[in-house]
């Protein structure tokens, strides 16, 4: 029984680890999607997120300051896209890819000019997000920690749930959240109703890259400790999943993180089954996302106006 407990207990540790940088970039995917733009870009610009933040906590020492550097690099990249697809018309889906190739150059370049290395110097604590309750469960016993366990973690877990109620409350009780989804259903009628349809998506896109920035800072300055060109491996792509899977509203897109943190959070406890492949076990998440998207991609509601360029009328 008290394996099981704190078994429980790790895959809890391991997906509240593991679900804030998901769920930035998820939150990010929804505003760009809703708006009536297709970001593929997201792993891009958590990639960027994640080296700048790692970056000025090395040089700057201050988490939070570091943090929102990391957002506001991606927010850069998602201007770039918005640039390119709202304001050129651009592909939005080559636009994407483009700042999946040109972000993580960026960053390995800017690594290799800073730190002679394709890898930032690693961070000592307190460059690093703090952890909260820390000290707050230190007995003994299978209980204590377990609690530990599942409340001693880093500040970005819980911010994130906050900006998520934050960004909901934004999606659906404000006017801006009412225009940017009419901007991504039907953008000729918004422009009719005197709606600047090219600003809100503009917007939208520039918020998506800083919330994926803050996905990204997450990795390097809270799970890890530095900044590596395989910092993100594809956890853009598995935020878009989970958008997918929970329709592109926020809400759901939580759940579909919490289900890809909970099996990041399983790869850990059977890792250290020896009798298992390492290999096998890093699978996981990915078989999972395929799995959802199989499943899922057909019964999300897509915005109707979502991928197809607004050309303002004369």
């Amino acid at each position: 029984m008290d394996l099981i407990i704190n078994n429980l207990g790790i895959i809890i540790y391991a997906t509240l680890l593991f679900t804030p940088p998901l769920l930035f970039a998820a939150m990010g995917s929804c505003f760009s999607e809703l708006s009536g733009v297709v970001n593929i870009g997201i792993e891009g610009m958590m990639t960027i997120g994640a080296f700048v933040g790692a970056a000025a906590g090395h040089y700057t020492g201050n988490p939070w300051l570091s943090f929102i550097c990391g957002g506001l690099a991606g927010m850069l990249f998602g201007a770039l896209h918005a640039l390119a697809t709202v304001k050129l018309n651009a592909d939005q889906t080559i636009s994407g890819t483009a700042i999946n190739f040109l972000a993580p150059g960026v960053a390995v370049l800017m690594a290799k000019a800073l730190f002679n290395s394709s890898d930032t110097a690693p961070l000592d604590s307190s460059s690093k997000i703090p952890t909260l309750f820390a000290d707050t469960f230190t007995g003994g016993g299978v209980w204590n920690n377990f609690m530990k366990n599942v409340f001693s973690t880093y500040a970005t877990t819980y911010l994130v749930f906050i900006v998520l109620i934050i960004v909901w409350f934004v999606f659906y009780k404000t006017r801006y959240g009412l225009r940017l989804r009419a901007c991504g259903e039907h953008p000729e009628t918004c422009d009719t109703l005197g709606i600047n349809v090219i600003r809100m998506r503009f917007s939208a896109v520039c918020i998506s890259g800083f919330l994926a920035g803050l996905g990204g800072a997450c990795v390097t300055m809270a799970t890890m400790n530095q900044f590596r060109p395989t910092s993100i491996v594809g956890q853009g792509f598995i935020a878009i999943a989970a958008v997918i899977f929970g329709k592109f509203r926020p809400q759901g897109a939580m759940i579909g993180c919490l289900l890809f943190g909970m099996c990041s959070g399983i790869r850990v406890v059977v890792g250290s089954n020896a009798m298992v492949s390492a290999q096998l076990i890093s699978m996981i998440p990915y078989v999972v996302t395929v799995v959802v998207l199989i499943l899922f991609v057909g019964k999300a509601h897509v915005p109707s106006a979502n991928g197809k360029p607004y050309v303002k009328a004369k």
